[in-house]
Order: C-alpha cells, then sequence, then structure tokens
C-alpha cells in the first residue's frame, strides 16, 4: 500500500495509574511510540470517541503525538468488542490526505473480523 506505518496499539491496564492506556502491540515500520493514554493524539481520540479518525494533516490535528517526523496523514480505527473498544489500528501515510471514505470502509470490515 506504501504506506509508512501499520500496526494495533491494544488497550490494556496501565502499569503507573488506574485507568488502561494503549500498548503497541504488533506493527510494521519505524520504531513508534509504546504507550498512549485515553483522548491523547489520534489513536487516543479515535478510542475514546469509539469512531474512526481520517485526519489529512496531522500537523493540524489537536495534541498529535508525533511519533515519527515523517508522518503526514494518518487513518486510525477501533476494533470494537462487546461494545468496547479493545485496540485500534493505526496507519500512516508520508503524504498528506492519503486516506479516504474508501480505506475507512475496508479498514473497518478488516477491524471487524479481528481477534485478539
Amino acid at each position: 500500500f506504501g504506506w509508512l506505518w501499520v500496526g494495533f496499539y491494544l488497550v490494556k491496564p496501565s502499569s503507573e495509574v488506574s485507568e488502561n492506556e494503549l500498548v503497541l502491540g504488533p506493527f510494521q515500520g519505524p520504531v513508534a511510540c509504546t504507550r498512549i493514554k485515553k483522548g491523547r493524539g489520534v489513536c487516543g481520540a479515535a478510542w475514546q470517541n469509539a469512531a474512526t479518525l481520517i485526519v489529512d494533516d496531522v500537523e493540524k490535528f489537536p495534541g498529535h503525538i508525533a511519533c515519527s517526523s515523517l508522518s503526514r496523514s494518518e487513518i486510525v480505527v477501533p476494533v470494537i468488542r462487546n461494545n468496547e473498544v479493545i485496540a485500534v489500528l493505526d496507519v500512516d501515510s508520508e503524504l498528506l490526505a492519503r486516506f479516504d471514505e474508501t480505506d475507512k470502509q475496508y479498514l473497518e470490515e478488516i477491524c471487524s473480523t479481528i481477534i485478539f
């Protein structure tokens, strides 16, 4: 697909506080952030809202977490089981506005079949 980075963040208990956090799971690409709090960055916002987020320009997203300076656009799809987000699929691109509704449709379909 020519993506810069693709991987999963899994919802896990935090070792520091009583809340859960996103913890880096399987991924392909450059070294990434390993832990993300709910509501922080694109991944944390998608988790908090239980909704797919498409960001055409990550530099314009309030609170974006820059794991790689090469990332320019992003799509994050929550993996939902029993009405609860258990993980998010994060895909980054070096191109602006790389992701669209077609990507959203098929990535959501893929996420609906994933078993953790």
